[in-house]
């Protein structure tokens, strides 16, 4: 049985790295909204279950998911057995998006050898199935790109859950999964109506993710160019990847990550703070609420 999850998320980076304080107020703040899931990223695998379990227990309704939990950071028994304990006391609020990082990020945190990640995930899951007890397959959901990793989360997931991708990448996903599997992309929006600068805004932050591999060459096999990905992106490429401008335009972008097979839609606010940190290399911990509550409004109107 997959887990089901649908209506639309809230992808931050602040869930994972502001003050505990403000992590869980805003994550209060996303359930009162009506958002369905809170989305957090993992990078050195240090405290993520901590920060896991303070926003199950500050929320009551809403999933609490990991985008992704980074497996070369953890040990899969452990992962199990705090999933096993988290999903005891919270009710099967949290899901566990897995996902293989990318080879300078691991390189740079000591972390192995990346080599292979489709038979490293396929390792990954083999150990969380034999852990006692198991982390079952509707309690995961894989970061997938490209083809094998899509097939992985067909036959050992709930499904997939596709970053910085487009809505045909979305079609093509939905298709490889066949129709009773979770497909919950995340999907970036600037709100912001002036071309130049709402592009500007989403190559801050887009430039960290030109320099990893996994994501240019899906870009590349989408129909992407060179050229698209150099010299921080094309307009061509940028317009492709960030929803920006009117709330009809955002909203339209939207339904057409929907009509193409999306079953939740992980939103990520990129504002004018956000550009800042990224363009700073640090990780942005600001919390856009007025945002999401427009929003919400939008997506309920």
């Amino acid at each position: 049985m997959t887990m089901p999850l649908s209506g639309t998320g809230l992808w931050s980076t602040g869930f994972r790295f502001a003050e505990t304080d403000a992590a869980t107020a805003a994550a209060v703040r996303a359930e009162e909204l009506g958002y369905t899931a809170l989305w957090l990223p993992d990078t050195d695998g240090k405290g993520l279950f901590d920060r896991l379990e303070a926003l199950l227990a500050a929320t009551g309704r809403i999933t609490v998911a990991t985008g992704i939990l980074n497996l070369w950071m953890h040990e899969p028994k452990t992962v199990a057995e705090r999933y096993a304990r988290l999903t005891e006391q919270y009710g099967g609020r949290l899901l566990l998006g897995i996902g293989v990082s990318h080879a300078p990020l691991v390189a740079s945190a000591g972390a192995g050898v990346y080599a292979k990640p489709v038979a490293r995930m396929g390792e990954f899951l083999d150990a969380l199935d034999a852990a006692s007890p198991p982390a079952p397959r509707e309690g995961r959901v894989l970061a997938a790109l490209g083809p094998r990793m899509l097939g992985l989360a067909k036959d050992r997931a709930a499904g997939a859950h596709p970053y910085l991708v487009t809505p045909e990448h979305t079609r093509i996903a939905r298709e490889a999964l066949g129709p009773d599997r979770l497909l919950a992309p995340e999907v970036t929006v600037v709100p912001q109506s002036d071309p130049a600068r709402a592009r500007e805004i989403a190559r801050a932050g887009l430039a960290v993710y030109l320099t990893l591999p996994n994501y240019v060459n899906n870009w590349l096999r989408s129909g992407f160019t060179e050229d698209d990905v150099a010299d921080g992106g094309s307009d061509r490429l940028v317009d492709a990847l960030v929803a920006w401008g009117e709330d009809d335009a955002i909203a339209a972008r939207l339904r057409a990550f929907r009509d193409a097979g999306a079953d939740h839609l992980a939103l990520q606010i990129w504002d004018g703070e956000s550009a800042e940190a990224f363009g700073a290399g640090r990780m942005p911990t600001n919390f856009p609420v007025e945002d999401w509550r427009r929003l919400a409004e939008l997506l309920n109107g």
